[in-house]
């Protein structure tokens, strides 16, 4: 087995893991949020949040030449140390196609990060639903995978991000609209 082969399984072990993982702490949130030892999405401290997301991967700058859009799908939890400050991680996957090497190449983008998010006191509150905004910041990396090019190796580099958005929560439901800029090197 090439080094090639193995980071690309050991990288696709890993992304089953965490969706294994992520997919296991939902239920165990579900399971302690219904005993209301745990909540999962609320004003309090210490509150744990985690949400699966799909979005969009729309490279810019010298990689709108090199790259295609993609589907961006991937998991984010939330710690609320206080109400107004959350400690946020958050994990991306998606399938790129590179413009300019032969045979249509599939990119695979894996992007992973953390930072702090800071929350203001909700907009709009009617009791059954309201609306909150937020904005973040944060360091982490991002690995550029070709999926059927051997000669080429993984390559990462360290991103940091700018996030804005808001919150329609829905008693212990959320729906969220985040956008997100990215600043890393290609």
């Amino acid at each position: 087995m090439s080094t090639r082969t193995l980071t690309t399984t050991l990288i696709r072990r890993a992304v089953l893991t965490a969706l294994g993982l992520g997919g296991l702490l939902v239920a165990t949130a579900s399971a302690k949020a219904q005993d209301e030892v745990l909540t999962t999405r609320g004003g309090g401290s210490g509150a744990f949040e985690l949400r699966p997301y799909v979005g969009a991967y729309v490279p810019t700058g010298d990689q709108r030449d090199l790259l295609k859009d993609a589907v961006l799908v991937g998991a984010q939890a939330s710690w609320r140390v206080i109400p107004q400050l959350a400690v946020t991680g958050t994990f991306g996957w998606a399938p790129s196609k590179d413009r300019v090497t032969a045979g249509d190449q599939t990119l695979d983008l894996y992007q992973y990060d953390i930072g702090a998010e800071a929350r203001a006191p909700s907009w709009y509150n009617a009791g059954s639903w309201d609306f909150t905004p937020f904005f973040g910041l944060g360091v982490g990396g991002r690995t550029y995978d070709y999926r059927d090019l051997d000669n080429v190796d993984a390559k990462t580099n360290v991103a940091g991000y700018g996030a804005l958005g808001g919150e329609l929560g829905f008693g212990r439901l959320g729906l969220r609209l985040e956008g997100r800029d990215y600043i890393s090197r290609f």
